[in-house]
């Protein structure tokens, strides 16, 4: 083993126990029946490097609802179908307020302010619907995912779909609000029954690590030689994680960790360190912007200790 590896598993396995020894943990989201339950007491970490040695710590194999980070397989996805004409359906800037606000699409005529607050991810979705009927969008969403993860086991939690569905009284609000401006073109309880399904993918850290290497390594799965993308596309995805991923505490998670990401209110966080490792995080108690507490504590400590930030030791 190289002294390198080494470090790795040693820095992993210290932050998740340090990660296990705190007290101030969040809150898990409530306003999802499904998971307002979750024990708060969990804590994984999962780092897969160039080489594909994987660093595990905590409950890194403990599955959840990845919630909004599927927000950025379903962005590739829309990307590869319909490239730049996207962005004619939402904007790539960072929204300063909350991932459910409708205030901003008042203002700016029915357009997202970028794919990774509810609305954005919803006219996405609405993209990769088009032509297609509702079980055959999702099944191409969840095909991806088990591609890029290289695992058919993943699956979604229709339990947690349906609850999202009973209490999605705000998401079914700006669907039809964009619905009355003609950015969403299909029905809109075609398109709302999609959304809510991904966001309820279930996967655990070792699986999302796997599943965003390709945005790690200029596009491509290193495992297989496979071209997910362009090294353009995803260094642009990777520039919308680092600016919009975290609503409207994305300067935060900028400023403090330094690298691109894309958290769920299920308490998972997706990272990117480019040209080095994809990384997954799970704690499902969330800090007041409705991201993991814990797990951007922990990834502020794995960029430190790494020297990962892209913005420099």
């Amino acid at each position: 083993m190289s002294s390198a590896v080494a470090d790795l598993e040693r820095v992993v396995k210290e932050i998740a126990e340090e990660m296990r020894q705190r007290t101030d943990r969040g809150e898990p989201a409530s306003y999802i029946p499904e998971l307002a339950n979750v024990d708060t007491g969990s804590f994984g970490l999962v780092v897969i490097d160039n080489d594909g040695t994987v660093a595990a710590g905590g409950d890194a194999d403990m599955p959840f609802s990845i919630q909004s980070i599927s927000k950025v397989f379903t962005l590739t996805l829309a990307l590869g179908k319909a490239g730049d004409r996207l962005w004619k359906h939402v904007g790539r800037e960072p929204s300063g307020s909350a991932f459910n606000s409708i205030v901003q699409l008042e203002y700016e005529h029915g357009i997202p302010r970028n794919p990774f607050i509810n609305a954005g991810a919803i006219a996405v979705t609405d993209r990769i619907l088009s032509g297609h009927q509702p079980k055959e969008a999702l099944g191409e969403i969840l095909r991806f995912v088990q591609f890029l993860a290289d695992d058919s086991s993943i699956a979604i939690d229709r339990t947690v779909a349906e609850s999202e569905r009973r209490t999605g009284f705000r998401n079914i609000a700006l669907a039809n609000y964009m619905k009355s401006f003609g950015v969403i073109e299909n029905p809109v309880d075609y398109t709302l029954g999609v959304y809510f399904h991904h966001c309820s993918i279930v996967m655990n850290c070792r699986q999302l690590a796997m599943a965003g290497r390709y945005l790690a390594h200029s596009g491509r799965n290193p495992a297989t030689g496979h071209r997910v993308v362009t090294p353009e596309r995803a260094r642009r995805i990777n520039a919308v994680m680092l600016t919009c991923g975290h609503y409207d505490g994305s300067g935060e998670f900028a400023y403090r960790v330094g690298l691109p990401g894309k958290s769920g209110v299920g308490g998972g966080i997706l990272a990117i360190a480019p040209g080095k490792a994809s990384i997954a995080v799970w704690s499902p108690g969330l800090d007041a912007y409705g991201n993991s507490h814990l797990g951007r504590i922990a990834l502020e400590l794995l960029t430190k200790r790494l020297g990962w930030s892209i913005f420099g030791a």
